[in-house]
């Protein structure tokens, strides 16, 4: 069973948010990494803004292949409405100019995930639909007409500007994109090493009118209000017609796959598969939260969406065909996450703190051993990446807490799946990271042999999650012995002490857990703020200890094994409550800090500034609600109103999923990424945990 869909009315019509049809987006996704992605108006506003952002192999990337698409009618009495798309891109076809393009839209609705237009001119229902085949760069955007007239025609005009997603909107334009014309097929080549860009328009009577034009000065709004270049042009091969019929409508297929692999799904059996695949997925998150599919999709229709939303993020890397080889070799695949649209790739952090709620929770547990897998591979001196930089195959290592948060993913996983196959493969290596930070690693990561705790720092460097950091400024170094790297050490160590212990290896174990034992130690003697009556959040720093309340010294209570002293619990939630809970996540910073700044806006370097420092992290909800229940034991009432606020919020930004970072005060703005990995992760795994299955 699906869902029902979820509908949008028409935003543009509520005059208290006449521009909700630019700020609102749509987001599908192709299981590679790649994209499509716009504003439910039809106007591009963001680099990338497209209807293909395909995956290509290293060292290209992803690549905007398809970035907009004007689409007309013609009317029964001759009349040319343009219902979608830039206005002055529509070519020579004579437009009623007494008519406003975006008016027409009268719905938008995700139909299990996948966007449905629905567009009233007059008496004429037209409806669009927007399908990303998985593990292709393909897309397929479908055409019907349902009411008003027998036919119409339809005209299309797709525009073009190949480019790296992350390119500027300003960069120069091939001079030597070539059209080439056989039979029904199109390609638009740039003479470059990208792929061609392959165009099917299917229907009755359908053709291309070529007429090669250049659509200069679009401007895009969202790169304008950010501070980057914002104005760009645009290629185009010409228009294409189709006849549209109630019982005949009309299919745009564009690809940069080869012409085989573009034309193995009719577009009905493209809907079907993806369809069917959502059933499959939806499935296996009911059966794994042991639920009938009717009574989650009947009651918690909330938790659906984020289930369809956790499918955008986990991805087959596109180019890293030596990992694919030898991950097949032995049987298995190679699987990452992507930590937010549009901008991010993999992180080794977001996906270690996402991997409960995007795979463990919605039944994908063969998923999860596959991305722990591919990250364990690339551990070197005791660490994960950092990252992997779009268009490499190698990672970056600049991070002293994502190594530790690969300790908590493995242990949910093997908690949740009950495999311990996985866990028993990688211990030679757990124990090898746990040697390199006790004799020190890169960028100054080591034990303090004075007091056990794990501090780390390296100058031009963000080793935390605060990683912000514009040209040599690092707006939030935090070096020295930081809350939360100092909790998630000491949980590494219990788990590793654990795991060492029931494989029957007790004199490593004991090693390990004397270590463990120390730092807990010294961490409560030291870390207790009294007169803040919260935790300092960094000592021994190179301008001594920080005392700034910070959502961090929630993962001394929050993780498995708790750092910090039960007797603190109460002190510390009390001032995360009180100065950093929001109705969508927690501030990075209280409001009485004099380095708090209330919103994020204006050019790069004023959003970093403000990214860690005040900013709202919707993440950090997980940590504050699994701090709650360990000091309110089973108050899963209490502890599921904290999540209120996303439910609105599933409506705004990026329709269906949960935006990466939003403004410290009312009304909280929706900032960042407008679809973020561990966002989505950690509000879908206490949503379940408070609402669909309290213990």
């Amino acid at each position: 069973m699906i869902p029902p869909d979820v509908r949008i009315p028409w935003p543009g019509k509520d005059p208290r948010r006449p521009d909700a049809g630019l700020d609102c987006e749509w987001l599908v996704t192709n299981g590679l990494g790649g994209y499509a992605s716009g504003t439910l108006s039809g106007i591009i506003t963001r680099r990338y803004h497209g209807y293909l952002v395909a995956a290509l192999p290293a060292p290209l990337g992803r690549i905007v292949m398809l970035n907009d698409l004007v689409e007309c009618v013609e009317l029964p009495d001759g009349r040319f409405v343009q219902f979608s798309g830039e206005e002055r891109a529509a070519g020579p076809v004579n437009l009623d100019a007494t008519l406003n393009a975006m008016e027409y839209l009268s719905e938008f609705r995700l139909e299990a995930g996948t966007p449905v237009w629905r567009y009233e001119l007059g008496s004429i229902i037209i409806e669009k639909q927007l399908v990303l085949p998985h593990g292709q760069n393909t897309a397929f955007i479908n055409y019907s007409l349902h009411a008003g007239a027998d036919s119409v025609r339809l005209v299309l005009r797709p525009s073009i500007h190949f480019r790296p997603h992350e390119t500027a909107v300003s960069a120069e334009l091939e001079s030597s994109y070539t059209l080439t014309v056989g039979q029904d097929r199109y390609e638009v080549s740039a003479g470059t090493d990208l792929p061609p860009l392959r165009l099917i328009l299917q229907g009755q009577n359908s053709a291309l009118t070529v007429d090669r034009i250049r659509i200069e000065k679009v401007t895009y709004r969202i790169e304008e209000d950010r501070g980057y270049p914002a104005v760009g042009d645009l290629w185009s091969p010409g228009l294409f017609h189709a006849e549209l019929r109630k019982d005949s409508g009309a299919t745009l297929m564009v690809s940069s796959e080869p012409w085989d692999s573009m034309r193995a799904l009719t577009p009905a059996a493209a809907v079907r598969s993806e369809l069917e695949r959502k059933r499959r997925i939806l499935s296996g998150a009911a059966h794994s939260l042991r639920r009938e599919v009717d009574d989650l999709v009947g009651n918690h229709a909330s938790a659906v969406e984020l289930i369809w939303a956790a499918d955008q993020f986990l991805i087959t890397p596109a180019g890293r065909t030596e990992d694919a080889i030898r991950a097949r070799a032995v049987g298995d695949e190679v699987r990452t996450v992507i930590a937010g649209y549009h901008w991010f790739t993999d992180w080794g952090r977001d996906t270690m703190i996402s991997l409960e709620g995007l795979t463990l929770i919605t039944g994908r547990y063969t998923a999860a051993a596959w991305i722990l897998r591919t990250f364990a591979h690339y551990v070197r001196d005791g660490l994960i990446p950092n990252l992997f930089p779009e268009g490499h195959t190698e990672g970056v290592y600049y991070t002293a807490d994502a190594t530790l948060w690969f300790f908590h993913a493995l242990d949910r996983y093997t908690e949740v799946s009950g495999d311990r196959s996985l866990l028993r493969m990688v211990l030679p290596q757990l124990l090898d990271i746990f040697e390199w930070h006790v004799k020190g690693t890169r960028f100054g990561i080591v034990v303090d042999s004075e007091d056990g705790l794990l501090k780390q720092g390296a100058e031009g460097y963000a080793l935390t999650w605060m990683d912000a950091k514009v040209d040599n400024w690092v707006v939030t170094p935090r070096r020295g012995k930081a809350v939360e790297i100092n909790a998630l050490w000491y949980n590494a160590l219990k788990l590793l002490a654990g795991w060492l212990d029931q494989e029957h290896q007790p004199e490593p174990a004991q090693r390990v857990d004397g270590y463990a034992g120390r730092a807990r130690e010294s961490f409560n003697a030291r870390f207790w703020y009294e007169p803040g009556a919260h935790l300092w959040d960094v000592l021994d720093g190179p301008e001594g200890d920080d005392p700034a309340c910070r959502p961090n010294q929630l993962l001394a209570i929050s993780l498995k094994h708790p750092i910090l002293d039960e007797a603190y619990w109460p002190a510390v939630l009390e001032a995360a409550r009180g100065k950093l809970l929001t109705p969508v996540g927690l501030r990075s910073l209280s409001p009485d800090h004099q380095d708090y700044k209330p919103k994020y806006d204006g050019d790069l370097r004023a959003r970093d500034a403000a990214y860690h420092q005040g900013t709202v992290w919707a993440w950090l909800i997980g940590p504050f609600i699994d701090t709650w229940l360990k000091v309110h034991p089973g108050d899963f009432e209490t502890a599921g109103r904290f999540l209120d606020g996303f439910e609105p919020h599933l409506r705004d930004a990026c329709i269906g999923s949960i935006s990466e970072i939003f403004d410290a005060e009312p009304p909280f703005t929706p900032r960042g990424c407008i679809a973020q990995a561990w966002s989505v992760a950690e509000v879908l795994r206490c949503w379940i945990k408070c609402r669909c299955v309290p213990t």
